[in-house]
């Protein structure tokens, strides 16, 4: 429990977010990024402890997010992509890679990274998980992270 007088809420002015997104297919990953931002900015997050970075595709967002943890002293990271199934295995290797690539970094890091990559079938299906009037996945992911914050920091305050 909590000293008495000690605030246990977190000052969301004070954290700092990394959100790191995929090129690749960035017609959908620019909507979630837009989402993810929103939603950061929705719990008090300023914008200049909102640190965006860009990298060349899913496949990258692992080390990617690292750099972002190591090099912009992030609290917590959402990372955004798009993988869409072709005709090939290689949705299944970019998707187990991701998958673990990005576990992995929670763990070592020790810091919330959010999974905030769509895995679909086709276009059709990463349009609409992107739209900001269906449930935008990147705004999903960036108030998991923040929900991931909180749990710490209870745990902290307790």
């Amino acid at each position: 429990m909590p000293e008495e007088g000690k605030s246990t809420a977190i000052n969301w002015q004070h954290v700092r977010i990394g959100v790191v997104a995929a090129k690749w297919n960035s017609f959908i990953t620019d909507e979630m990024m837009k989402g993810a931002i929103a939603a950061l900015k929705g719990k008090g997050i300023t914008e200049e402890n909102i640190h965006t970075m860009r990298c060349p595709g899913s496949f990258e967002l692992p080390l990617a997010s690292k750099y972002c943890i190591e090099h912009a002293d992030v609290d917590a990271v959402v990372a955004i992509g798009v993988v869409i199934r072709g005709g090939t295995p290689h949705f299944d290797y970019v998707c187990d890679a991701v998958t673990r690539g990005l576990t992995d970094l929670n763990l070592e890091s020790g810091r919330p990274v959010a999974f905030g990559v769509l895995t679909t079938d086709n276009v059709e299906q990463a349009v609409e998980r992107a739209s900001m009037d269906k449930g935008n996945k990147g705004a999903e992911a960036a108030l998991s992270v923040c929900e991931m914050l909180e749990l710490r920091h209870s745990l902290r305050s307790a």
